[in-house]
């Protein structure tokens, strides 16, 4: 049966959240040669190469499956430590990496985190990552868990649904007077300039495909950050697909116009974690929980 050590594993880890083995040898105040010779260990016992030296490092598929084990053994004992201490660490601070989308950060997600940091003892190390795409951070065991539209569980992960996030299509009044000469009707809305997130993100180009059968053939204006999205569809950029909560006060008083009501777009959100039982785990998804059935759409 393969047998890797606490020592290796935590080396593994401070390899790949440092990117060289000089300086993850710092961070275990180890020479080099030290970190070379363990990660060479766990590959002969492993019978596979878990490492490619490259600059930053980057771990073959193997690797990706190790790290994950060893993310999940940092987690049990940081649960245990809490067990010993009533509940409290032992001064050092856990750090939680959880996967979300830019538009629930933007919105939701973050109130579903506040106050937990003190009160569990605990850091959050937050990667931004598209709804459709943050199941990769999980399979990859960057991640512990994560909000994604993926239902289906990832290996070693449960899943839950959490609700629906309504997207409503808008511009602003002066950008429909320039561009959509029929009013706020679908039919030019094709040929008009469009905001989108980045070049994975295909809200816009789904919306245009379903109510007009044809994708858009406008100027794509990029915009990666979500305020600065929002930002930008105000200034007339172009029109976007924005969350309700990102909208809907702009709609009322006339900033923007919802150019489809009645066809609003709702992505399902769920909430993925590994199959662990973890108090500190089970904590961050009951607030996750929480947050999403009071500001999320119901099923």
């Amino acid at each position: 049966m393969q047998r890797f050590t606490l020592e290796q594993l935590a080396t593994l880890l401070a390899l790949v959240d440092e990117g060289s083995f000089d300086v993850a040898a710092t961070r275990l105040h180890v020479t080099p040669s030290a970190v070379s010779q363990r990660v060479k260990a766990m590959e002969q016992t492993c019978g596979q190469v878990l490492v490619q030296r490259t600059t930053p490092v980057r771990l073959t598929d193997a690797g990706n499956v190790l790290l994950r084990f060893a993310r999940q053994v940092e987690l049990l004992e940081a649960d245990t430590v809490r067990q010993l201490h009533d509940g409290r660490s032992d001064g050092g601070v856990f750090l939680v990496s959880l996967a979300v989308n830019a538009d629930s950060l933007a919105t939701w997600f973050l109130d579903a985190l506040a106050g937990l940091g003190e009160s569990l003892g605990v850091a959050f190390d937050l990667n931004r990552e598209d709804q459709e795409h943050t199941t990769r951070l999980l399979r990859a065991g960057t991640v512990m868990a994560a909000v994604t539209s993926t239902r289906e569980a990832v290996q070693g992960c449960v899943t839950e649904l959490l609700g629906q996030m309504r997207y409503r299509a808008v511009a602003t009044p002066a950008f429909i007077a320039r561009w959509l000469p029929s009013g706020a009707s679908l039919d030019d809305l094709s040929r008009a300039p469009v905001v989108a997130f980045e070049r994975n993100d295909d809200l816009q180009e789904a919306f245009l495909r379903e109510h007009t059968g044809t994708g858009s053939s406008g100027p794509v204006h990029y915009i990666p950050t979500s305020n600065d999205f929002v930002r930008a569809i105000l200034l007339g950029f172009g029109w976007g697909m924005l969350p309700e909560q990102q909208c809907a006060a702009e709609i009322a008083d006339g900033r923007l116009v919802d150019l489809a009501p009645e066809k609003a777009v709702d992505v399902e959100l769920f909430w993925q974690r590994w199959n662990l039982a973890s108090p500190l785990l089970d904590a961050v998804s009951a607030a996750v929980r929480a947050e999403a059935r009071a500001t999320l759409r119901p099923f």
